[in-house]
């Protein structure tokens, strides 16, 4: 099995994997954010929810939903920074994921990795890092 990465590029590309398999869980689980509503325990994350409050029409109140699932449209999830944090977290762990699973390939395959491409990777890396911790635009 030829590789075209050095020992660095090894453990770089293995690392990547990891944080980039990571990353994709914490976007799909919907514990972002823990409390309570109606004397119940509720979290959600930027496009999942889990406990959630549902007006009943019938008896013009509203109940506790004890289930987990996501919202049923991209306008349903709360507000617009919810919105926003939902694409720009998902395209960071898409560039995240894309670069550690050719760098993976780089241990199979020799010549595949570059020194240019293996600095392009690390940018593409750094950016969906940012993308994925959202900067703040939750708060």
């Amino acid at each position: 099995m030829a590789s075209s990465l050095t020992c660095a590029g090894v453990v770089w590309a293995f690392l990547s994997f990891l944080c980039a398999a990571a990353s994709c869980v914490g976007f799909f689980m919907p514990y972002w954010l823990l409390g309570s509503q109606l004397e119940k325990s509720v979290s959600f994350g930027t496009f999942r929810r889990c406990s959630y409050p549902v007006r009943d029409e019938t008896r013009q109140t509203t109940v506790m939903v004890e289930q987990c699932g996501r919202y049923a449209s991209f306008q349903a999830i709360p507000s617009a920074e919810w919105r926003i944090c939902t694409v720009v977290t998902g395209l960071g762990c898409g560039l995240l994921l894309l670069v550690a699973l050719t760098a993976l390939m780089g241990c199979c395959v020799s010549e595949l990795i570059s020194r240019t491409v293996g600095r392009v990777a690390g940018g593409i890396q750094f950016l969906g890092g940012k993308c994925s911790c959202g900067e703040g635009l939750a708060e």
